[in-house]
C-alpha cells in the first residue's frame, strides 16, 4: 500500500454533485501479458440482516485474469476528502479477491470494502469514500417510471483520465438511448447515447428520481459498441487498455448498461455465500 498525500486542505462535500465524484474509486490493473489497464469501481452500502456492509463494485472482465492490482482512494481529514491525496490498496492474488455474480453472463463483481479500510487505517491512512446507499438502486418497478428518453450522468476514468493533481475522476452525462424500463434485447440492460470509452468499465451510472427527490444509481457501464470493418455493429466489454480492441474496430457513442437490480443481486449472492 502507498500513499501520496499532498499538503492540502480538506473539502466540503456537500452536495450531490461533489458526492458523485467520491462515490468511486480507481482500478489500476497489469496482465500476464506485461499490459496494463485502468477502470472504475464504486462504493456500495447495503443494509442487511446483520446489520450494513459496504461493497466495492466493477465489472468482472476488469478483474478477471488479472495478475496484480489496486485501488485507488483519497484520504480523509476531519470527515472531508483531502484534495490531491491518494492512497494506492494494492490487493494480492487479485483476480480472486472478487466474488462474481452468479450468472456468467452478468459482467460484475465485488468485494468488501471494510479489509481494506482496515489495512489502509493500520498504516494511519484513514480513507475517504461516499458510499451509494443501496436503497437508491434503481429496480425494475422504479426504472419503469422514467421516460423513454432520460439524462444520465456517470463517473470514471474515461481513457485513464482523471485530475491526477486533485485526485479526482471526471463527470461525464449523456441520455437513455433505449427505455430503462425495457430490456434491451431481452436482458436487464439498456443502451445510453454517450462517448464511452477505455477506463470508463465499471462506472456507475445515474438518472434523477422519477419524484425529483434526487439521484438513482440506474446501472453500471459494461460494453461499448464497435463499427467493424465489415460496418457491423457489435458490443464488447469497455477495454482496459487505451488501445484499440482491434485493427479496423471504432468505437461509436453507445454505451451498455447493466441495471442496477443486477448489483442488488450480486450483494445477495455474496451475503449467502460468506454469511450463510
Amino acid at each position: 500500500m502507498v500513499s501520496e498525500a499532498l499538503p492540502r486542505n480538506p473539502w466540503a462535500v456537500d452536495t450531490p454533485a461533489k458526492r458523485l465524484l467520491f462515490h468511486t474509486v480507481r482500478v489500476e490493473t497489469e496482465m500476464a501479458d506485461g499490459g496494463s489497464g485502468t477502470g472504475t469501481a464504486f462504493v456500495v452500502s447495503h443494509v442487511h440482516a446483520r446489520g450494513r456492509t459496504a461493497f466495492v463494485v466493477t465489472n468482472r472482465h476488469l478483474v478477471d485474469d488479472v495478475v496484480r492490482g489496486s485501488l485507488v482512494f483519497a484520504l480523509a481529514h476531519q470527515g472531508q476528502p483531502l484534495l490531491g491525496s491518494r492512497f494506492e490498496v494494492r490487493i494480492d492474488e487479485f483476480s480472486e479477491a472478487w466474488h462474481r455474480h452468479p450468472d456468467p453472463a452478468v459482467d460484475l463483481a465485488v468485494l468488501p470494502l471494510q479489509p481494506l479500510l482496515d489495512a489502509a487505517a493500520a498504516q494511519g491512512a484513514p480513507l475517504y469514500v461516499e458510499p451509494i446507499d443501496s436503497a437508491a438502486l434503481a429496480d425494475a418497478e422504479r426504472l419503469q417510471r422514467l421516460d423513454a428518453l432520460e439524462e444520465v450522468w456517470f463517473v470514471g476514468y474515461p481513457s485513464g483520465v482523471w485530475d491526477q493533481v486533485n485526485a479526482l475522476p471526471i463527470l461525464r452525462r449523456g441520455t437513455t438511448a433505449t427505455p430503462p424500463g425495457v430490456d434491451f434485447e431481452g436482458r436487464a440492460e439498456f443502451l445510453i447515447d454517450a462517448a464511452v470509452y477505455p477506463g470508463s468499465s465499471g462506472s456507475p451510472v445515474f438518472v434523477r428520481a422519477a419524484d425529483g427527490s434526487g439521484l438513482w444509481l440506474a446501472g453500471v457501464v459494461a460494453a461499448v459498441f464497435f463499427r467493424e470493418e465489415s460496418l457491423r455493429l457489435s458490443p464488447a466489454p469497455v477495454p482496459a487498455s487505451t488501445s484499440l480492441q482491434a485493427t479496423g474496430s471504432e468505437m461509436i457513442d453507445l454505451g451498455l448498461v447493466i441495471k442496477a437490480q443486477a448489483v442488488r443481486e450480486l450483494l445477495h449472492d455474496y451475503l449467502r455465500h460468506w454469511q450463510g
